[in-house]
């Protein structure tokens, strides 16, 4: 062979060789679905994205500082960042609070596609008679959407059983937004449709088919769920596909739609138990104030977010397909601690100095 020729070739061959060994690390715009069932994870290094290392580390320690077990960062599906606090690694779990509340929704909105329930219609219908203890033309005007939205009418003062003598009558539903463990009863609805348990039914349509680790934990007020920051992520890298999962639908498109866009006029800032940004207003959960701001000024205004107590936190940025996740104990312990608080836009001008 000629010499020149040969050179060619395996310089081609070298350069070919080189491209194998850190496939990951390049920028690709195209979307990543970790595989189920492996731990293998593409990555992306924050130089990829033109971010500061420098920005990073000033996250790192306020992370740190305010009690963070895990967090991460992620674009087009990959890991950008991820950081464990702790002695927390990939695999540790920890509960998510409120932010469960939209898996209780995403499955809500399965359920309807599957023809089980029609989310107009009354509660009532698909677990009888008095489970508040409401006058009964007033129980039946709490719609199955009207949980989806926090706007039962139920006294959020009263308690947060969800018990029927506990659920006292406060306004008409879909004239007040309060937060409420009420939602609560939409697991009830999709475990007596489905006919399974709603553990049964949420490993089958969604913890499994994209390959979450995790479990539901049932106490006597609260109802919750537990994984490692990675399956809170692959819900994230669900929720961002529009409900599906490579070329499977699993949440309907329509109905995630719906859910993280503005659900009724009280509180423009909630979904179908989904917190939106980018609102001219918001409410928080514990009383009936009007706040006239966007939820997170720091954050991006498409930005839509499962949240819960203590700082659980799974941000979704349509506008920079990233998703963030953020587990751990409650940031400012001292303060009163509900789904969203001062945290959230303290954490985003931290971000903000890494990825702009």
């Amino acid at each position: 062979m000629n010499f020149k020729i040969f050179a060619f070739v395996a310089a081609l061959v070298l350069l070919a060789g080189c491209m194998k060994e850190d496939p990951v690390q390049t920028e690709d715009k195209s979307y990543y679905f970790p595989p189920i069932g492996k731990t293998d994870w593409d990555t992306l290094s924050i130089e990829s994205q033109g971010w500061s290392r420098s920005g990073l580390a000033e996250l790192k320690v306020y992370l740190a500082e305010k009690r963070t077990k895990s967090f991460m960062i992620l674009v087009n599906g990959r890991i950008v960042v991820e950081e464990y606090f702790d002695g927390h690694t990939p695999t540790s779990t920890w509960q998510w609070n409120s932010a469960g509340k939209t898996l209780v929704s995403s499955l809500t909105g399965i359920a309807q596609e599957e023809g089980l329930l029609n989310i107009n219609n009354s509660v009532s219908d698909y677990i009888g008679k008095k489970w508040t203890s409401a006058p009964e033309e007033k129980e039946n005007l709490i719609k199955v959407k009207h949980l989806l939205t926090m706007t039962s009418g139920i006294d959020d003062e009263e308690s947060q059983l969800t018990l029927p003598s506990k659920l006292v009558y406060k306004a008409d539903a879909g004239t007040r937004w309060a937060y409420h463990n009420i939602f609560q009863k939409l697991m009830d609805v999709v475990a007596e449709t489905s006919n399974k348990s709603y553990d049964d039914y949420f490993n089958q349509k969604i913890k499994d088919k994209i390959g979450m680790d995790g479990f539901w934990k049932h106490g006597v007020i609260f109802r919750l769920y537990h994984s490692s920051a990675r399956s809170m992520a692959r819900f994230g890298i669900l929720a961002q596909n529009k409900g599906k999962w490579e070329d499977t639908q699993i949440i309907p498109e329509a109905f995630l739609f719906d859910a993280t866009k503005t659900s009724q006029d009280i509180n423009p800032s909630y979904g179908y138990l989904w917190w939106l940004n980018g609102k001219s207003k918001f409410m928080l959960p514990g009383g009936q104030e009007v706040y006239n701001s966007t939820l997170i000024p720091a954050a991006p205004a498409d930005l839509y977010a499962a949240m819960g107590a203590e700082d659980q936190r799974l941000y979704l940025i349509p506008s920079k397909n990233m998703i963030i996740v953020r587990m751990g104990e409650a940031a400012f312990p001292l303060k009163p601690n509900f789904a969203a608080s001062d945290f959230d836009n303290e954490l985003w001008v931290k971000i903000n100095k890494v990825i702009q």
